[in-house]
């Protein structure tokens, strides 16, 4: 046995409250190293009086990686406290217990040891991570304002080209407006569209406006604060959540809080809102805007015109908790996607979620975040991240291939395994953005392996969202490429994408339960032919996932009900899937049974 790979840590993601009187404990063991785990657990208070480490619960391996096998299982809270540890036997024929204070032998005198166990000294239900039950139900749709519609042409700032004359620049502006989302919201209903994320649409001086000018305007460019007020009721009417993009890392160089830096150098009263390391602020430019270099102040990344901002300061933590409440109280948004939060200090989140849960009840919190995010996801700070470390793995795989199946599966357990199971219900898996390639150039063009992708992402754990544009073929490399104006003539979109796209989500929603909290067993994952079997399950409902990601056909028994297929040729007994072929089953395991 592997006695070093095994880990378990009480209140985190191995020991939580998954519901008010639910517990969910993990273990991690070596891969196949451990063939049977149990857990021995019971009241603090009367190990000795009940012996209760002679009853045994029986863990279920639930997932594994590369490097580990995960095991878990639920416990009754109802006494609201809990001592448990482990029994651990593995193939080699090893037995142990491990608790609190490590391996020992599988041995009476060390399982009556009380204090040799993990302990949840008492439930608090306040610390319990809890999400928003709506955003489980969610699907969402990005849209960078500038270029999904122009509804008011006399809002256009100076310059603006007509719709859709050129590939983006980065200077470039084409009108697009509020009033513009406001004219297509049936569209987007039609689509099954029920959650909105806006890029930024404060007031800022470029085309993407994540360099804010001011927080509590709305760019004349997209229309005015009415404008907005309009837009979210309209959304609120038909079902749809609205969540903005809070720039809180940095602010833009034309906000007047710099230019009064810009003036007074170190007797601004403005000079502490930001990371100045040498006063007058100055840079040098390069032959590209993110070429600058000898900036006297921090920025982001290494961009002059976006100063980062002194989250510690008391008058810009007071500034920014006063617009996140702003928005919330004063227009009823439901969310607020937090940009570059990776870069913003953990003391400032605590303060900005406690202003975001007091303005408003079952609002939800999601951070940019492009890497593992333990840290952030703890219950007093984010409800999710931007899932770019889990949606990678399958664009890794199946588009650039730069990863085998096995890895692939790997890295999704693994990510799976890195949070509370009410955090992975509702991760933001998003295979594009405003600062990605577009999934159809990544894809080279191939539709059909675009399909799959998306079918293979919508039947995965965590709240899908399309970028806009996708669902009728719109293409784009890297910023600002992949920031192209929509196409709103029917005659130029690819209407059998926009309608395998609508059937797509209509299966996720329509299967949201179990999609959202059902269990995930990988049944088949074959390098040898490229098919791919998992299923979700939930009771007496299975959602399976058939993918071909070989060069092969391949026979399988026919299922009773597909919900989608692609390249599925149907025969008496059989199914034959081509090459990007998949098939969404359904089952009904009550209905089979009685069969």
């Amino acid at each position: 046995m592997n006695t070093t790979a095994i880990y378990h840590r009480p209140e985190s993601e191995f020991a939580y409250l998954y519901e008010k009187d639910k517990m969910h404990i993990r273990l991690r063991t070596a891969r196949q190293d451990v063939r049977h785990v149990q857990l021995l657990c019971g009241d603090p208070y009367t190990l000795y009086k009940e012996a209760w480490y002679q009853q045994r619960i029986e863990m279920k391996k639930i997932l594994s990686t590369d490097l580990h096998d995960y095991w878990q299982v639920s416990v009754g809270a109802e006494f609201r406290r809990l001592s448990y540890g482990f029994s651990i036997e593995s193939y080699d024929g090893l037995h142990v217990f491990y608790g609190d204070h490590g391996v020992y032998p599988f041995e009476q005198q060390y399982l009556e040891m009380n204090n040799n166990y993990f302990r949840m000294p008492y439930f608090q239900e306040a610390d319990r991570f809890k999400i928003p039950e709506w955003a489980k139900e969610t699907v969402w749709y990005q849209i960078f304002p500038e270029r999904f519609a122009n509804g008011d042409p006399s809002n256009d700032p100076e310059g603006v080209l007509p719709w859709g004359l050129k590939n983006p620049d980065r200077q470039d502006f084409f009108g697009g407006d509020l009033q513009g989302v406001i004219d297509h919201l049936d569209y987007l209903v039609d689509l099954g569209i029920n959650g909105i994320y806006f890029c930024p649409i404060f007031e800022a001086y470029s085309n993407h406006k994540y360099d804010t000018i001011d927080y509590l305007a709305i760019d004349p460019a997209f229309g005015d604060n009415d404008t907005f007020k309009r837009l979210v009721e309209e959304c609120h009417k038909r079902g749809i959540k609205v969540m903005l993009d809070a720039v809180f890392n940095h602010m833009g160089d034309t906000s007047h809080q710099w230019l009064d830096v810009i003036k007074n150098g170190k007797d601004s009263p403005f000079a502490d809102w930001f990371h100045i390391n040498e006063f007058p602020v100055n840079y040098k430019e390069g032959e590209n805007f993110e070429d600058a270099y000898d900036i006297t102040y921090d920025v982001f990344a290494f961009t002059p015109h976006m100063p980062k901002l002194n989250t510690e300061n008391p008058d810009v933590q007071d500034y920014l908790l006063k617009i996140a409440r702003y928005w919330i109280e004063e227009f009823d948004i439901d969310a607020w996607r937090l940009d570059v939060a990776n870069e913003v200090s953990h003391h400032f989140w605590k303060k900005f979620r406690q202003a975001c849960d007091d303005a408003k009840d079952d609002f939800y919190i999601l951070g940019e975040i492009w890497h593992s995010s333990q840290r952030w996801l703890q219950g007093d700070e984010f409800h999710a991240v931007m899932n770019y470390a889990f949606t990678d793995a399958i664009i890794e795989y199946f588009v650039k291939d730069e990863i085998s199946m096995t890895k692939m599966v790997s890295e999704l357990n693994n990510q799976l395994m890195l949070y509370r199971e009410q955090t992975n219900q509702v991760q933001f898996n998003i295979l594009d953005s405003h600062d990605t390639p577009r999934l159809l150039t990544l894809a080279r063009g191939d539709k059909d392996l675009m399909r799959q992708v998306m079918a293979f992402t919508y039947l995965q754990q965590g709240v899908p969202c399309l970028y806009y544009g996708d669902e009728i073929g719109l293409t784009g490399d890297m910023d600002p490429d992949c920031r192209k104006c929509m196409i709103w003539e029917e005659e130029k979109q690819d209407r059998d994408l926009l309608h395998f796209t609508r059937s797509l989500i209509s299966i996720r929603k329509d299967n949201q339960k179990v999609l959202s909290e059902g269990s995930l067993s990988w049944n088949w994952v074959s390098e040898e032919d490229g098919l791919i079997i998992f299923e979700r399950e939930l009771g007496a409902q299975r959602i399976i996932g058939i993918f071909n990601t070989g060069d092969d056909q391949i026979t399988l028994s026919r299922p009773d009900s597909i919900l989608m297929e692609q390249f599925v040729q149907l025969e008496d007994e059989t199914m034959i899937i081509d090459n990007k072929g998949f098939a969404i089953v359904k089952v009904n395991n009550e209905e089979s049974n009685e069969a």
